[in-house]
């Protein structure tokens, strides 16, 4: 399966003077995949170590001394390592914390073998006691949900994507075409983004199969919660995990979780479960200052889900999106502010952490909100996600006004258009305006 981040490893693989790879992100997402398609594509030798399958592996990291690991490793595995002609990749490295600390002499005493490391729940690790995490020695990399560009390329339509991607052919797209994209959309709603679910669909199109499969990975989420966290820990995890799906698109209340824990704790399990990249936040910002980070509002935020077909599998919405006229509409509007949140995540710069921000105006009574809010130098671009008349939008309108930007973004499934200051973008066409805006 064709991901966008393949060619960032080809790039990091000819650097000379790079750093070991810590590859981020949730469970399931893709990462082992990718991995091993990169080491068995590009390298002479690849040698995975995966602390999950094979705990013995964690005997080899009992010496942190770049030549012992080396020597230990071809022990163990019987393969020879050779810089600039081997992958080492460390995989489920959440396991043995020795092998992260690991990477900083790999790049210190090593720096010309490339080593890759990877995990679920890394997060879990980071934060337990006593862990140093080999900061500025390690580059991260992050990996998300396919894009809807990625499911494209995913179900053969790699065609179509490239022709989207020219700004040009939105605005003469036949009708035809735009219908077919606004099935996609639909079908990707449901789907999502997480690779064994389109692989999964890819082989036989049984929707009803890849739904199966989005609850084992639920379930499995919920599982290893308690494989990472204490008892209690694991408790307040399975709470947020389960109540963030509920709450997409909407003010993010710890009291709606469950009004008999204190706030703090869930809180905590919140913050864990964003840095595992489970959930994300949407800070809420004032949008006059520069950048948007520095007029965050810390306790007010919105959340969005790990994948949109995530979030059909724990609403049980499936239904509602086939019966949809409007995807705009669904579930209260949540399903598409999840899909626009994904597709943003999706264009940012993926050697950073992501960030997302919404405003609201500061004053009582007042319900005006812009879905999303991104920045490119001292350009801030509203982004609502809505059906509907321009003239009838409001909040865009009042934010264009005071705070005198240039242009604004409504996103539906109507088909690309202008009107006045605000450019009208299908859903498909996310990546290709975002992508040139960033």
């Amino acid at each position: 399966m064709k991901r966008d981040i393949y060619k960032l490893l080809i790039e990091w693989k000819n650097d000379e003077y790079r750093r070991p790879l810590l590859l981020r992100g949730a469970r399931q997402v893709g990462k082992t995949h990718i991995v091993n398609q990169f080491g068995h594509d590009e390298f002479e030798t690849f040698i995975d170590l995966n602390f999950e399958k094979n705990p013995e592996y964690k005997e080899i990291f009992k010496s942190l001394n770049p030549d012992d690991i080396i020597e230990n490793i071809s022990l163990f595995t019987g393969m020879k390592i050779e810089p600039g002609k081997t992958l080492l990749f460390l995989d489920e490295v959440q396991d043995c914390p020795a092998a992260i600390m690991a990477l900083r002499y790999f790049y210190e005493e090593k720096q010309s073998l490339h080593v890759i490391a990877a995990g679920s729940l890394l997060e879990f690790t980071i934060r337990s006691q006593g862990f140093k995490m080999p900061v500025g020695r390690v580059q991260y990399l992050f990996l998300f949900p396919l894009s809807f560009g990625e499911f494209l390329d995913a179900l053969g339509e790699a065609t179509l994507r490239k022709h989207i991607s020219d700004p040009g052919h939105l605005k003469n797209l036949p009708d035809a075409i735009h219908q077919k994209l606004n099935d996609y959309i639909k079908k990707y709603f449901m789907l999502g983004g997480m690779p064994s679910v389109i692989s999964q669909y890819i082989r036989n199109r049984d929707i009803i199969a890849c739904q199966r499969i989005q609850q084992s990975i639920i379930d499995t989420y919920l599982d290893d919660f308690g494989k990472y966290a204490s008892q209690t820990k694991h408790h307040y995890l399975s709470k947020i995990f389960n109540a963030v799906p509920t709450m997409v698109g909407q003010k993010f209340k710890y009291s709606r979780v469950d009004n008999t824990i204190r706030s703090r704790e869930l809180k905590q399990a919140l913050e864990l479960l964003e840095m595992a990249g489970v959930v994300r936040k949407i800070k809420r910002t004032g949008g006059a200052g520069l950048p948007l980070e520095a007029g965050a509002k810390e306790q007010h935020f919105k959340m969005l889900f790990l994948d949109i077909g995530l979030l059909h599998a724990v609403n049980k919405i499936y239904s509602d999106t086939v019966q949809a006229k409007d995807l705009n509409n669904l579930f209260k509007g949540s399903v598409a502010e999840q899909f626009v949140g994904q597709e943003l995540i999706a264009c940012q710069n993926p050697y950073t952490r992501p960030s997302l921000y919404y405003w609201a105006r500061e004053a009582k009574n007042s319900n005006a909100e812009i879905d999303f809010l991104i920045q490119k130098d001292s350009i801030i671009l509203p982004i609502e996600v809505k059906s509907g008349a321009v003239g009838k939008m409001k909040s865009l309108f009042m934010f264009l006004e005071k705070y005198k930007s240039n242009q604004g973004l409504k996103i539906s499934q109507a088909r690309f258009s202008e009107d006045k200051n605000i450019l009208c973008l299908p859903f498909y066409a996310i990546e290709t305006f975002i992508k040139i805006f960033l």
